[in-house]
């Protein structure tokens, strides 16, 4: 199976390419660039690198959210378009589970998570199993604190994989302790590669092209703040 990767979640940019299920391509950026004009150059640079055209695929894969709402819409937006024009489907992926692949033989937890600023984080739980994540809870955005307090009751060790473990290193060793294992700077960045992976092995969902949307596990902050400016006239109807 020939599949093009997408993730765009995070400030990480990252496409690869699998020929016949095997990895032949990755490009990754860890700069907080402009995803909206460099994804594309990204993308015909990997296929001339590896010698591949886009009508060759069978599949687009793409991670789906929680992340950047910004930076989540703009992958989605690039996969479907592309799925669309070249008449393959498209598989959307967690960001949560893309990232947790890097733990999947840690002897444990794994709860990989982005920040989401006031003290938020988009986060999930995941559990190696047979070379394989399986999710123990769902991918939410919820209170870090609330989330490491249901965490330290588990009694066992936690991996924790994130590009933002700077900002919550402190509170997660305040929390758990000992319990706590943070993963190296490589496995705390996602890899479009394991993206495309788990895409290749999941089930193709029948839903037409143009009704996939993204899982962005919150509202934009402008629809939030419209919510709350018209919060009387969406009660009185």
């Amino acid at each position: 199976m020939n599949i093009l990767a997408i993730d765009t979640s995070t400030y990480v940019m990252g496409v690869a390419l699998l020929k016949d299920g095997v990895p032949v391509g990755e490009m990754v950026t860890h700069e907080k660039k402009n995803h909206s004009i460099r994804l594309m150059p990204a993308i015909r640079a990997l296929f001339n690198e590896v010698e591949m055209e886009p009508k060759d695929l069978d599949r687009m894969v793409v991670s789906e959210g929680p992340g950047s709402y910004t930076g989540v819409r703009i992958g989605v937006t690039t996969a479907k378009t592309l799925a669309w024009s070249l008449g393959v489907p498209v598989v959307g992926v967690s960001s949560m589970e893309m990232l947790a692949q890097n733990g999947r033989y840690f002897q444990g937890v794994v709860s990989p998570f982005f920040d989401a600023r006031r003290g938020q984080v988009f986060t999930g739980l995941y559990r190696g199993a047979e070379g394989t994540m399986v999710s123990e809870k769902e991918d939410c955005m919820t209170i870090h604190e609330q989330w490491l307090t249901s965490l330290k009751e588990l009694d066992e060790p936690v991996l924790f994989l994130s590009p933002d473990i700077d900002k919550h290193e402190e509170l997660i060793t305040e929390i758990l302790g000992d319990l706590a294992v943070f993963g190296s700077a490589i496995d705390c960045l996602p890899r479009p590669l394991e993206l495309a992976v788990v895409g290749m092995n999941a089930i193709v969902d029948k839903q037409e092209t143009h009704t996939f949307s993204p899982n962005y596990h919150r509202l934009a902050e402008a629809e939030a703040k419209w919510l709350e400016a018209n919060k009387n006239n969406v009660r009185d109807n």
